[in-house]
Formats: structure tokens, C-alpha cells, sequence
């Protein structure tokens, strides 16, 4: 059985003493919970986050990364940095990184690869616009995208990687997939992983959802067979909300 995985990405939101007082207040749910549970915090909150999530069974992760280990790239992180503040987990190529910051699936990759050359566990993000949807490519999109992010790794390092399906369609719009199109999806990018690389690394890998779960909703999404955990939005910034997709997690 894959571990159930839950992953608040409160992008652009809270200060260090907000995030630091946010962990305080689901820490208690966290450490009884039987999934695991991750914070993805801005860069300047993450040395607060390590610190109020020490001896808890929190873990901490950055929200990007660079694919270089230094240089004249203002403005980055890089994996290095990232790891000697104590995190261990970093979201890559989320959807709001491709739209407004030119991601592509080649950075994408490359963050990939560095991020598991130092023990940095990938939350790889893809998704399908509502366009894509209605036009019926979205199983091709997704295959592609997967395939791009997982190029030039190997079977024992894709076990390593998280991969979050987040329909574009469905981020902050209030719209959800039902709990069969997620799950659809999600064992799709499953049998995507077993063409790549076998059985055993596709039932090894955790396939999340990110498409608006909330606290009403997340049950139903993760009772699914084929959905491991969630990476959580705007619901991560509210700890009673939070909570209870922990909860659920550890129910389904």
C-alpha cells in the first residue's frame, strides 16, 4: 500500500510568524495522522517552517528550485540552499510557474533531475487546460508531460518522485473533477509510469490530486484507487480545513 501523501502549497500567502503559527496549529493532527504531511512555503518563510515543524512529523518543502547548483541567476534558489535550511521536499513546474513564469517541460525536467541528485523529493506538477479537455487530448497531453518531466532518470529514482495531477481547468476556479475524472486521470499517469519503467515502480509512485481538494471534498477523492494524496491550495491556509483533508487521508 502507497502511503497517503498530504501537501499544502499556500503559494504566495503568509509571513515567516503566520506560517510558523499556522504549523503550530496543525501539529497535533499531523503527528497522529498515518500520511504524511508537507508544507510548501514561500522562500522566505521556509527557516520558520523548519523550525516550527522541528520534531513533528511535518516536512517542509519549497514551492521552485533552480536547476543549477550557482551562478548569475538572480532571484533563484538553488537545491543546495534549499537542503542546508532543511528541506526536503520542492513542487516543480505547478501550473502557475509554466503560465506565468515560463516554465517549460524541459525546466522541468531539469529541476527534476537535480532535485533527486540531492535527495530533494520532486512534487512534479501536470494538467491539462479546459481547452485540452474539451478537445479531447488530454490522456496525450498528460503522457507527454509525464514523459518530458521523468526523461533521463532512472526506474529507482521515478519511486522517489511525486507526481500531482492538477487540471488547470480547476486551480482556484471552484470547479473540481469529479472523484472519477481525477481518478481517471491519476491511474492513467500510473500506466504512463508502467510503460516507462515497469509494474513495480508505477505502484510504487504516489500520484496526487491538485485540483481545488478541500475539506468537503477530499473524502470522496481520496477513497479513489488510484489517487495517493493531495496537493492542496487555498484550503491548506486554513488549518481547521487542513486538518480534515489530514484526516481524511489517514480514514481513506
Amino acid at each position: 500500500m502507497r502511503k497517503k501523501l498530504i501537501a499544502g502549497n499556500w503559494k504566495m500567502n503568509n509571513t515567516p510568524s503566520q506560517g510558523a503559527a499556522l504549523i503550530a496549529d496543525i501539529k497535533e493532527t499531523a503527528d497522529k495522522a498515518s500520511c504524511d504531511v508537507v508544507v510548501c512555503t514561500p522562500y522566505i518563510c521556509l527557516p520558520a517552517a523548519v523550525k516550527a515543524a522541528e520534531g513533528s512529523k511535518i516536512a517542509v518543502s519549497a514551492e521552485n528550485m533552480h536547476f543549477e547548483d550557482k551562478g548569475a541567476f538572480t532571484g533563484e534558489i538553488s537545491a543546495e540552499m534549499l537542503k542546508e535550511v532543511g528541506v526536503t521536499y520542492t513542487v516543480i513546474g505547478h501550473s502557475e510557474r509554466r503560465q506565468y513564469f515560463a516554465e517549460t517541460d524541459e525546466t522541468v525536467n531539469l529541476k527534476t533531475v537535480k532535485a533527486l541528485a540531492n535527495d530533494i523529493i520532486p512534487i512534479v506538477c501536470v494538467g491539462e487546460s479546459l481547452s485540452q479537455r474539451e478537445n479531447g487530448v488530454t490522456f496525450d497531453f498528460i503522457a507527454m508531460q509525464v514523459k518530458l518531466a521523468l526523461k533521463n532518470i532512472s526506474a529507482q529514482d521515478a519511486e522517489k518522485v511525486v507526481i500531482a495531477y492538477e487540471p488547470i481547468w480547476a486551480i482556484g476556479t471552484g470547479k473540481t473533477a469529479t472523484d472519477e475524472q481525477a481518478n481517471e486521470v491519476c491511474a492513467f499517469i500510473r500506466k504512463t509510469v508502467k510503460e516507462l519503467y515497469g509494474e513495480n515502480t508505477a505502484n510504487t509512485m504516489r500520484i496526487l490530486y491538485g485540483g481545488s481538494m478541500n475539506a468537503k471534498n477530499a473524502a470522496g477523492l481520496l477513497a479513489q484507487s488510484d489517487i495517493d494524496g493531495g496537493l492542496i491550495g487555498g484550503a491548506s491556509l486554513k488549518a481547521p480545513d487542513f486538518c480534515t483533508i489530514i484526516n481524511a487521508a489517514t480514514n481513506a
